[in-house]
């Protein structure tokens, strides 16, 4: 196992990681965004309001894009299990 290998695989990781989680945390921040602002307008300063349409999105993304995320989980899996397996020859 070689430097670059180790590098190779952190990069593939931080790459498949920032692939999955951008959606979900991009889809959360825009939520808390237009929430923030309707609640500074509106003066209404409730923990909830923020809570709970943030969860609702937040699954929702997960539901829809699930296919995707597994899709990119499972290349990314074979890709690591081949490159185990060209390192034993």
């Amino acid at each position: 196992m070689t430097t670059d290998f180790v590098l190779y695989i952190c990069r593939e990781t931080l790459v498949t990681g920032v692939f999955i989680l951008g959606p979900i945390l991009g889809a959360a921040l825009i939520v808390g965004l237009v929430i923030g602002i309707f609640q500074t307008v509106t003066q209404i300063q409730e923990m909830t309001l923020v809570f709970v349409p943030k969860i609702a999105l937040v699954g929702t993304v997960i539901f829809i894009l699930l296919p995707w995320f597994l899709d990119m989980l499972m290349g990314f899996t074979l890709e690591i299990f081949q490159q185990i397996s060209m390192m034993a020859h």
